[in-house]
């Protein structure tokens, strides 16, 4: 029936097995009815199920093969400009932009700034760099660039007050021009964006009064042709411009995201050595898989359970992207002093997919800081044998002795010749890693000798699943 075919169709799209399971008994058993043996009926069926899980007809199929070849193309051969593109082509979406920003920095490709001489509405090629577009802008709408771009035609801005002076300003409101400042687009125009914020009513207020007379017909009657202009720029207070944190909050806020710097740089070392996913790439793990991320607290909704206990919605944000994490009571009550806007935290969890979203269901949360002392199995300390003596080692020992903790240390003794002894301290030695303890060797040796490594064991598991048998640390390690 038109019924039954049409539960067919919803099963084969949605992937459910369980109907379809059941439909292939009464395929087969309706096709036999039909004068169709069961054998055929049931390799008819199975071609339905495979093309169900996922179908492509072959015209289909050689559209998506020439555009692939054509963006690899261009994108091999004209990365800048293929990238220029493909963000103009997201200029809508804060998510993809952010992706496409992160591609270009691992091409080594800078996204410069919005800049109010430069910037066109799109993301346009500045030599071998990406010019970001003002259209991408928040508040800044295409009335409003299109009154920057015909106002530069002659010639550049030169100041901020210059510009205040020329641009449409009812096109060009002090919304506008607020969030222009904040993303750094008048950077190079000499003020700092905090004197700008601080001049702004006085820069409206003097563009006003230029604007009208230059325009008042009555001005002329004295000055020839030309309108005169007024003498006196406002004067600007010497204000300290905003700390970095400061700007990349305003830049978050105009843009959508951080582009001149994030506030996780500085941890970026801890990141790749504990974290096994990011905001973008959690989307290609398995459901179900354990992986471990690390962000900013960005939002928090804490909710009470049917048992009166509380459990929270967390919003984490990395490079990449924003994640929710679901923290329950059990381990809320642990580490509900970590969930303040701004913190840097480390999560470990489970992968939670539907078709529309990827969580995670968090296990244990530290702060990032903490990472180090919390996680990490060795401490390994490389030496260059034609740089160290016994009274050098002597020095080390007693540095050494100066941390304790529940990391065991090592010793990397690496000769002339590219020979390499590796010595396992004693118990005595186990250490405290954390900067603290890498600061201080740096300063003893002269030179980066210390890492430090997670089990290898955990990582294995964390890469192929919590599940996993593993036969000693060495097939772990491999």
């Amino acid at each position: 029936s038109m019924a039954d075919a049409d539960d067919l169709r919803k099963a084969m799209g949605k992937k459910i097995t369980e109907i379809m399971a059941a439909h292939r008994e009464r395929f087969i058993q309706g096709a036999t009815e039909n004068g169709v043996t069961p054998e055929k009926a049931a390799t008819i069926f199975d071609l339905m199920e495979k093309f169900g899980g996922y179908g492509f007809n072959k015209s289909h199929s050689a559209a998506y093969a020439l555009i692939a070849y054509q963006t690899a193309y261009l994108k091999a051969h004209f990365p800048v400009e293929f990238l220029a593109a493909l963000l103009t082509s997201e200029m809508g979406s804060i998510d993809n932009i952010v992706k496409f920003v992160a591609e270009c920095r691992r091409h080594d490709i800078p996204v410069l700034p919005p800049d109010i001489n430069r910037s066109f509405k799109e993301f346009t090629v500045d030599g071998n760099r990406i010019r970001f577009g003002l259209v991408a802008v928040k508040n800044v709408g295409e009335g409003a660039i299109d009154a920057i771009i015909d106002a530069r035609r002659e010639r550049p801005f030169a100041s901020f007050f210059d510009f205040c002076e020329r641009v449409d300003l009812k096109k060009v409101n002090k919304r506008v021009i607020e969030s222009l400042i904040k993303c750094g687009a008048f950077d190079t125009t000499g003020l700092r964006r905090s004197q700008m914020m601080g001049a702004l009513e006085l820069a409206l207020d003097y563009g006003q009064r230029a604007q009208k007379e230059r325009c008042d017909p009555q001005m002329g009657l004295f000055g020839g042709v030309e309108c005169p202009q007024p003498v006196n720029l406002p004067a600007v207070a010497d204000i300290d411009e905003w700390d970095d944190r400061q700007k990349l909050a305003f830049e978050k806020e105009s843009l959508g995201f951080y582009l001149s710097g994030h506030p996780l740089t500085r941890f970026e070392d801890l990141l790749s050595k504990f974290t096994t996913a990011d905001a973008f790439s959690i989307k290609e793990a398995p459901d179900g898989a354990s992986v471990r991320i690390g962000g900013l607290v960005r939002g928090t909704k804490t909710i009470k359970t049917k048992k009166g206990d509380l459990m929270a919605f967390v919003t984490i944000e990395d490079m990449h992207g924003a994640l929710e994490v679901t923290v329950f009571s059990r381990l809320y009550a642990g580490c509900g002093d970590l969930l303040t806007e701004d913190n840097a935290v480390l999560v470990q969890g489970q992968v939670q997919k539907d078709e529309q979203s990827v969580k995670l269901v968090a296990d244990s949360m530290i702060a990032l800081e903490k990472a180090e002392e919390t996680w990490t199995a060795s401490v390994h300390v490389n030496l260059e044998l034609g740089r160290t003596d016994r009274d050098l080692l002597l020095r080390l020992r007693d540095l050494l002795q100066r941390f304790p903790g529940p990391c065991k240390a090592y010793l990397h003794l690496h000769g002339p010749t590219h020979t390499e002894a590796l010595i396992e301290l004693s118990d005595h030695y186990h250490l405290k890693a954390g900067p603290a303890l890498r600061r201080e060797v740096r300063e003893l040796l002269g030179y980066a000798a210390v890492e430090t490594r997670c089990t290898s064991v955990e990582r294995a598991r964390e890469r192929f699943g919590p599940g996993t048998r593993l036969n000693g640390t060495r097939a772990a390690a491999r």
